[in-house]
């Protein structure tokens, strides 16, 4: 994806999965998100800007023990979620 083009569905997908497989930090993926969810330049279909919403804040601390406010297995279950709401 290039930096000026805004990401398709397939790269908000691979973010999410990135996530889950511990092979994405949240911090980068939230920045990431950030920097989409920002542009009001950007016109996004429901799906993409539901999963794009979630991705930003992703890093959002519980408290101050360094849990996520969102834990793993809620990536895990919003990730199936995006997955079926692109079959539909």
């Amino acid at each position: 994806m290039d930096a000026s083009h805004q990401p398709t569905l397939d790269e908000i997908e691979e973010r999410f999965v990135g996530l889950v497989e511990g092979r994405l930090p949240r911090e980068e993926a939230d920045r990431w998100a950030g920097r989409w969810v920002v542009d009001d330049g950007l016109d996004w279909d429901d799906v993409s800007w539901w999963a794009l919403s979630l991705l930003h804040g992703i890093d959002l601390p519980a408290d101050e023990s360094g849990a996520y406010l969102h834990d793993d297995e809620q990536l895990r279950s919003w990730l199936a979620e995006l997955r079926r709401r692109r079959t539909m």
